[in-house]
Formats: structure tokens, sequence, C-alpha cells
């Protein structure tokens, strides 16, 4: 026998490694026996086989390089993913229509951080830098600085006292100051909460100011406790004391005139000073008038009366009617109550631990009206306010304090309006005549202080709570344009309510019928960064608001349309430093609002953020042609909406009357006419059917 060859002698592995291997077709599913005839042969024969490498079927790779070989395949068909989800989303921003962008009307360059701003009057109040500055809205220049701190003004309030404006700057420390500006000089009124003792300091957290300047409220936490105080405004006498100010006797130094050293070289030449504002601390201004403090309300517990005679009692006058403290409940009683109350829901609450919240209040000056009761004897002037009302967190009741009262009486509540669920947020009307509650169930009510009446209650969608409210001048469609009608309108009210989830809401409210709730901006799911993080309405066009969104961006809407009308936006050298907070203002009295800007070029370069040049850039809407005719003749006259049939909400009752009984008798005399006609043709039916009787 001859040798075998040496290919022959080889192992079987190694000899498979030299053979060409090619690519085999493995079809899918089941084989199954061919037909006989072509005609059932599939067409699809190429479809119903994979193409498969022979080295896989021998070969697997061993661990760790199979799971390495999977997390690169999921690495790239994410990655294709995103590329695609990208390029739809890059499609569909190209495809959207981008409304008309204006840019700043003016700008103010600014060598140090504004925090806040306030506008009243012709003056934009800029709080910063260990003070505040008081700049002309006009033309944008400084016209005084005050720098008289250690630490930086966080927040600043500016309220319009006729001729006069009262200030109102807090700084990192809680401490609030009052300052009277009255033509050319800035007076100090007093520090609210400033102490010597450092352990008893407080924080002022909110504060509030009457319409007229009459009372302010100021909310102050310190020292783990948190309480309201009220004061009395002697604006009258302000007026009076820098009218003829009474100068002390060691008031020798010269009046402190305005210093430019704080200004760099730049800036003194952007800003020329043709006002010379001065800083009269020599004199002494009459100080506020403190007549209460509220304090949050107690837990109810049980009760601490012997017989109801004398809960009946505690309750003659009605004071606290309605607050849920004068009862007759037991304290085994909310023990027994608690313990079914557990043992029923023990498997949602096992487990459960909520941080207990400090407790806020938000407070609001009310007028006198019909739905607030006031003692006979008690005489309030019109446009002067007479009652504060109050919710505390956590509250199911709005409290109703009188403010004619001194700080020795008794601090209890005139009445308390209890709600279903805990007031989370609440809103007056700048017209102080409406009023909104919002519960943490997302249910609204609304009502008419002025008329005494509720004007409905309306409840957002499911899972979506309000997270402000803002009211709007009422305004009419007409003839396709957003009209404000010319004189008062009574219950009458829209406001724009954003919710928790970012959508943005319409209420409307007329009268006794029920009220609308319409969507605005729906909920930015494909696009979150384009959430609204705060709404303004502005006063000088009517049914506009404008919209703030995360990203920066700046946009006008049309509340009746739900339409962009215009984007505004800073130069491209500057943006938003913190755009889900920006800080700005809308004045008013003027058809303007400001707007922060900051240099993102310098932010990294800058070694202190005093440094990082800042901008407040002017908007004005005037410089828009988009808007000019949205304001030109944006007042409907009182004789067109008499005469004009479509709007019967603000026609005088007895307009309405005269209307509603012309329809009635206009529609009685139409159902008179069918009723003749159907007569008539009964009796032509009748006489046919005797004449057809008589022939047979």
């Amino acid at each position: 026998m001859f040798p075998a060859p040496p290919s022959v002698m080889t192992s079987p592995k190694g000899n498979r490694a030299h053979k060409m291997k090619l690519p085999i077709f493995t079809r899918k599913g089941m084989l199954e026996v061919p037909s006989p005839t072509e005609k059932d042969w599939s067409k699809d024969d190429e479809d119903d086989c994979v193409f498969s490498d022979p080295e896989q079927e021998v070969d697997s790779l061993p661990q760790p390089y199979r799971m390495i070989n999977k997390l690169v395949n999921f690495l790239f068909d994410r990655s294709w993913e995103i590329i695609e989800e990208r390029d739809v989303l890059r499609t569909a921003e190209l495809s959207r229509i981008q409304p008309t962008i204006y840019p700043p009307f003016m700008e103010s360059t600014l060598n140090k951080t504004p925090n806040c701003m306030a506008v009243s009057q012709d003056y934009v109040f800029i709080g910063g830098t260990k003070g505040f500055s008081i700049y002309n809205l006009h033309n944008a220049k400084r016209i005084y600085v005050w720098e008289k701190l250690k630490v930086d003004v966080t927040s600043i309030w500016a309220t319009d006292l006729g001729n006069e404006i009262l200030i109102a700057p807090v700084d990192e420390m809680g401490i609030i100051r009052l300052f009277y500006f009255y033509k050319d000089s800035l007076f100090l009124i007093k520090a609210i909460n400033e102490v010597d003792d450092t352990s008893k300091q407080t924080t002022c957290i909110k504060m509030e100011i009457s319409e007229g300047g009459d009372f302010a409220a100021f909310l102050l936490q310190g020292a783990g406790d948190i309480c309201l105080d009220v004061y009395k405004l002697p604006k009258e006498s302000w007026l009076k004391e820098v009218e003829y100010p009474q100068l002390s006797a060691d008031s020798k130094k010269k009046v402190r005139q305005l210093q430019l050293n704080t200004l760099d070289p730049v800036t003194t030449d952007t800003f020329e000073m043709d006002i010379n504002i001065c800083f009269r601390g020599d004199v002494k201004l009459s100080l506020p008038v403190h007549i209460m403090k509220i304090k949050p309300p107690k837990p109810v517990t049980g009760t601490t009366f012997k017989s109801p005679l004398e809960v009946f009692a505690k309750i003659e006058d009605c004071c606290g009617l309605g607050s849920g403290q004068n009862h007759f409940i037991k304290d085994s009683q909310w023990e027994q109550q608690v313990a079914i109350f557990n043992a029923t829901y023990k498997k949602y609450l096992d487990g459960e631990w909520e941080e207990e919240l400090l407790s806020m209040a938000t407070f609001h000056f009310l007028l006198p009206s019909c739905i607030i009761a006031m003692p006979a004897e008690v005489k309030n002037p019109p446009g002067v306010a007479c009652v504060l009302g109050v919710h505390w967190t956590g509250s199911h009741n709005f409290f109703l304090y009188s403010l004619n009262r001194t700080l020795k009486d008794k601090v209890d509540p005139e009445s308390a309006w209890p709600c279903a669920a805990p007031i989370t947020v609440s809103q007056l009307s700048c017209c102080c005549s409406y009023l909104v509650l919002a519960c943490e169930d997302g249910v609204l009510t609304l009502w008419d202080l002025a008329q005494g009446l509720s004007l409905g209650v309306i409840a957002l969608p499911e899972r979506c709570l309000c997270q402000s409210i803002h009211f709007l001048k009422y305004f009419l469609v007409h003839k396709g344009r957003n009209m404000y009608p010319e004189g008062p309108v009574k219950s009458q009210m829209k406001c724009v309510v954003l919710g928790t989830d970012g959508a943005l809401y319409l209420v409307a409210a007329s009268g006794t019928q029920r009220p609308t709730l319409s969507l605005l901006v729906e909920r930015p799911v494909k696009h979150p960064e384009e959430a609204i993080c705060a709404v303004a309405p502005v006063r000088d066009l009517p049914g506009m608001v404008l919209i703030f969104s995360s990203n920066g961006s700046v946009h006008l809407m049309d509340v009746a349309t739900s339409q962009i009308i215009c984007a505004f936006a800073p130069p491209r050298s500057y943006h938003l430093g913190v755009p889900w907070k920006p800080v700005f203002v809308v004045s008013s009295h003027h058809p303007c609002f400001l707007l922060r800007g900051d240099h993102p070029d310098e932010l990294g370069s800058a070694s202190n953020a005093e440094d990082i040049p800042n901008s407040i850039f002017y908007f004005n809407f005037e410089a828009c042609p988009l808007l000019e005719n949205i304001r030109r003749n944006c007042t409907i006259p009182q004789t067109d909406m008499l005469d004009n049939a479509a709007f019967p909400q603000v026609l005088p009752l007895e307009k309405r009357c005269e209307n509603f009984f012309q329809k009635r008798l206009q529609k009685l005399e139409k159902n008179k006419a069918k009723e003749q006609e159907h007569w008539t043709r009964l009796r032509r039916y009748s006489l046919l059917l005797q004449r057809e009787n008589f022939k047979k």
C-alpha cells in the first residue's frame, strides 16, 4: 500500500482551516418538500433565506469578548437612533415658522451685576452691589446711586404714591428698608427689621404694599418663628415733612450729593447726569405705625370648652367663624378618628414620611366691598384698603383681618373663607376687584369682590396644579382685533394660569355664566428646553402676554388666538445669565419692558463676579412695526358696544333686560305666526276631505 499524502495525515480541524469557506444560505423556519409543479413554487425564496457566515456557525466569541461585542453593537445602534432623532428634530425646527425677532431699543451697560429691578413712573430702580441705583426710563441714564450697605440688594419694590415713590429694597441679610423718593430728593424712612442683637435678627421673606401706599405688610422669619407684621404708612405726613423740612439742630453738614467716583471712565461717558438728586439724611420722616402682628393659625386640637354654650358664646360676634378653632370635639374623638384613618389606609401610609413644610403666608390688601363684612361704625374712605386677606401653607382657610385696629387690639380674623383643599396660590387683580384662589387639587375659585359674588369654580386638567396666576386687563375681540372696552366693566375677568407641567391656560369668567378654560401652550414634551418659566401680561397691548422660556427665548403671545406675534432677544454677544429665572420688569405705564443680559465671552476671563459686564436692555413696543396696528385705536367706544349685539356682557342691566324682552317678544310673535300657518293648513286639509266625501 502506498503512504497517505501529507494533507491527509493532518488533523480534521487543521484541514478545515486551509479550505476555502464559502457563505451559505439557511432557510428560515421548517424545511418543506417542494411541490412537483413549478407554478406552486414560492417566488420569494431569496427573502426566505438568511445569509450567514460559516465561521459563526462553528465558533463563538468567548467571554468577556462576547459582552464587549454586545456593548459595541448597542452603542452603534443607540448612536444611530440619536442621529435619526436629531435629524427629525432639525427638520421639524426648519419647517417651523420662526417669528420676527426684534432687538433692544436701548442698552445700559453696567459695571456691576444687577440682581433685581423695579419700575415706577419714569424711573427704573436696579438693586445690586451694596445698594441700588436710579435710572431714567426714557434715556437709560443713571441719575443716582445709593451704596451704603455692606451686602448686596437681592430684591426691590417701588410703589407709586402719586407724585412720590416708595422704594423698598431687601439686602442679603433679609433687612428691608423704606425710602421716600420726592422730586429730586431721596429720604430714608426706616429699616423695618434691623436690630442691634444679631441673635434676634429676622429675615424678610415677602412684602406687600396696598394700592395707594396706605398700608404695608412684611413676612418676617427668625429664631424658628415666623410672623406677619402690618404697618400703616403716614404718607400725608411724609408729604408735609418733605415740602417743609424741619432740620435738626446738629444738621449743619451739607447735603450729600451724588458721587461719580464709582463709575468707570467708559460708563461715565455713557451716562451724563441731567438730574441732580441728593440724599437727604438730615430730614427725619414719620415712622410707619405698627398695627398688627399675625402668626400662623394653631393646629386644630381637642376642645377646651366645657359646654356647647361656651362655643356659641365665643362665636357670637362672628369673629373667627369658619376657621375651625371653635368646636366641641374632644381629644379622645380626634385620636379615635386618627386611629381609624391609619388602620384603613395602612398599606398606603407604611414607609412614607413627609418633611414638615415651613409655614409661609400669602397676603393681599382688599378694598371695601359687599362680600367683606365690616362693622357699621367703621367709615373707610373709598379706594383705601380695609382688610388684609391671608392664607398659610397647608391651610384650607382664607382669613380676613380688619386694618382698622391698633397693636393693643386682639388679633383675631373677622371671618374666614374655607376651601375644600389647602390653598397653594392666590392672586389679586391690579384693580383689586377680582381674586383667584387655587387649591392643591387643581381647583380654582374665582371671586368678584367688587360686586360681592362668586364667578364660579373651575378645575385644571388631571395631574396639573397651579404654579402662578396672572390677571389680564379685560378685553374683547372685535372684527378680529383685541380691544379694550371703554369705561368700567363689571363681573368680567380673564387671567392666564401657568401649570406645574409647563402648560399655559386662559381662564375667562363672565357674570353668572360658567367659567371657561382654554389651552394656550401645551406641555413641552418634545422640546423640554421650551418650558415656560415666567409669564408677564402687557397692559399696553390688549390680550398680549410675554412668555419667558427656559432656553432664554422671549415671545409675545396673543391669548385670543394662541399665536406667537413676535420675539425679543438681546444681541448675539449676550445671553440670559439664568434663563430659568430671568431678571426682567414690565412697565405698567409705558409700552416697554427691561431685561438683564450677561456677556458670555467674559464669564471665564473675569476673576470676580462683580467684574462680569452686564447690560440692561430696553425693549420698546412702539418700535415694533408688527405691533403698530395692535396699539392703534385699541379701545371700543361705549356707544358701539351698546349698539352691537355681539357684546351683551358689557351692557348695563337695564339694556340687557330690554334686549331680553325684545327677543322674547319676537320669539312669541314668530311662534304665533307659525301657529296661524299651521291652523290654516289644517282648515285647507279639512275642506279637501269634505269635498272628497261629498263626491263619493
